[in-house]
């Protein structure tokens, strides 16, 4: 039985393939948060009680050791935008987002920043389908449906690595919302 146990689990550990990365982290802090020519990172550390309300806003999700972070882009004396990495974890492996935000608490846009080996087709698919547009202008209380615009636009795998990337969103937004204080 423990022989059985461990092939599954072995089998398990080994059906996930190795990251790539499809948009630089640096790269994607210049996209999302335009004219910024200061950067700084704000962490939040959750208390029990922000955790779990969170955990409950985000849909039974929890961020790293209870830790949020906002990337803030500035320009002169004002804020440009804020932005957030994301990681979905997937049966196929982790998917890595970044969320952007307006000044105005509206998502400025979504870019994909890593997927899997496997993945990777999928959710270029989803993507050249047209998958982040449908996120850009959602305000911090909407739910986001780009994989509900992709439906019978994509394949069954594109299609259900958009749902993940709407998690992501989801969860981006939850946080945002309830967290970030400009």
């Amino acid at each position: 039985m423990k022989l059985l146990l461990a092939g599954a689990l072995a089998g398990a550990l080994l059906h996930i393939s190795p990251t790539v990365v499809l948009v630089k982290r640096p790269d994607a802090v210049k996209q999302l948060l335009p004219g910024a020519d200061r950067f700084l990172a704000r962490e939040y550390h959750l208390s029990d009680r922000d955790a779990h309300r969170l955990h409950e806003d985000a849909r039974d999700w929890s961020p790293e050791n209870d830790v949020l972070t906002f990337y803030v882009g500035k320009q002169g004396g004002g804020e440009v935008g804020a932005l957030e990495f994301m990681r979905i974890d997937t049966p196929h492996g982790p998917l890595e987002i970044a969320v952007g935000f307006t000044p105005e608490r509206t998502v400025r846009g979504v870019l994909v920043t890593k997927a899997t080996v496997e993945t990777r087709p999928w959710v270029l698919a989803a993507l050249a389908a047209g998958l982040t547009e449908h996120y850009r202008g959602l305000k911090v209380t909407d739910t986001p449906n780009g994989a509900g615009a992709l439906k019978d636009k994509v394949g069954e795998m594109p299609d259900y690595m958009a749902h993940h990337v709407d998690e992501g969103v989801s969860r981006a937004l939850a946080a945002y919302r309830d967290f970030y204080k400009s």
